[in-house]
């Protein structure tokens, strides 16, 4: 895996939060219990930052753990299965992969999708600020922004404004997707 990409977010949004927050470099660590050499490091662009450290940074800072990891992104998005920055724990088997992170004040409704091989259905605008995230769990997809689709398989994540006409199309039979309708 590429962690260039990663680490250079996580560092730009070290940064940029400490900076907001007014304090050093020394202070930021001491308060999460990082050594200085550490968070000097990853904001340089350096290091292997495990999930812990990452959170206790997140926590003094008063920043959803998204923010540090998180690239900005274009209003549609497509995660493929497999993708996406996964970060290790020290503790344990573990790695926590983020693929979207809820705005503050977002509301959000989780539905099952199921369909067959047919006409797509087209889907119209929804309230303004609604966006949807769907994640195939079967079967292959065709959906999105109408004129924009792409073509999605087991495991992958498409995230699209969802406040634009759009469509779903299965192209194989038994395709099933959980879909998250996101409101702000």
């Amino acid at each position: 895996m590429d962690r260039t990409a990663p680490l250079a977010t996580i560092a730009a949004a070290l940064r940029r939060e400490r900076e907001r927050h007014g304090i050093s470099l020394t202070e930021l660590a001491r308060r999460a219990g990082v050594a200085k050499s550490t968070l000097s490091q990853l904001e340089s662009g350096a290091g292997n930052p495990s999930v812990e450290t990452l959170w206790a940074l997140a926590v003094v800072l008063e920043v959803p753990f998204a923010r540090l990891v998180e690239p900005p992104v274009s209003p549609v998005q497509v995660v493929r299965a497999g993708e996406g920055v996964a970060i290790p724990s020290e503790h344990a088997r573990f790695t926590g992969t983020l693929l979207a992170a809820c705005p503050p004040g977002a509301r959000r409704d989780l539905h099952v999708i199921a369909a067959e091989p047919g006409p797509a259905r087209a889907a119209h605008a929804h309230i303004p600020g609604t966006v949807e995230h769907m994640i195939v769990t079967s079967g292959r997809w065709r959906a999105g922004p109408a004129d924009d689709e792409v073509d999605l398989g087991p495991g992958d994540y498409l995230r699209f404004p969802g406040d634009r006409p759009h469509t779903y199309e299965a192209v194989e039979p038994g395709s099933v997707a959980v879909l998250v309708m996101e409101y702000v």
